[in-house]
């Protein structure tokens, strides 16, 4: 028997931004989902416009899974994780300590397939960071809705996201900021009015 799916099933019960006032809260599930679109994209806009060789299924893939320890640790907010360098050293050990624990859950004869999707030591490189700048992306997403919102919590985790997002040096993650970002600041009528 394995508890695998029952824990990644509890996804749904971590709130995200637990420190913040949410007008609307995010769990650790949908925010899964959305990192894994906007992961998948990434690889299609870097094949499509930047001569690479990706998989974006593989992309999406991972980045579902990219919060899956948080079933075991929570959500720890980012002004706590990276208080300090002592602070967040130790968290990441806990973290790989949580993602070694979901892989034992699976049964030995599937762990090979599930050792990338769990444990991020073992995630390529280049799909690890195409999952960061994803979710960096709907991070800074969640903070343009709490503000069209009227949510002023937002304002500070907006700049230093932005200024993260400005420093990245993927053009994939540019293109996407260009075409798709823009509507995230409109209402509902004002995207319709533009189709």
């Amino acid at each position: 028997m394995s508890h695998l799916f029952a824990h990644l099933a509890r996804m749904k019960l971590i709130q995200r931004w637990p420190l913040m006032y949410n007008v609307r809260s995010e769990n650790v599930q949908e925010h899964s989902l959305q990192v894994a679109m906007v992961a998948h994209a990434l690889a299609v806009i870097s094949n499509k416009f930047y001569a690479t060789n990706l998989n974006p299924e593989r992309a999406a893939t991972i980045a579902i899974f990219h919060d899956a320890s948080e079933v075991l640790t929570g959500d720890l907010p980012t002004p706590v994780k990276y208080f300090n360098k002592e602070i967040e050293f130790e968290y990441k050990k806990i973290e790989a300590i949580a993602e070694h624990r979901l892989l034992e859950m699976v049964p030995e004869e599937l762990q090979d397939d599930y050792r990338e999707l769990l444990t991020s030591e073992n995630t390529d490189k280049e799909y690890k960071q195409i999952v960061k700048s994803a979710d960096t992306l709907c991070a800074y997403v969640k903070c343009l809705e709490e503000q069209r919102a009227g949510n002023h919590e937002f304002n500070t985790a907006k700049k230093r996201l932005h200024q993260a997002l400005a420093q990245n040096d993927d053009p994939a993650v540019k293109y996407f900021i260009d075409k798709f970002i823009p509507s995230f600041e409109l209402n509902l009528d004002d995207i319709n009015r533009l189709l």
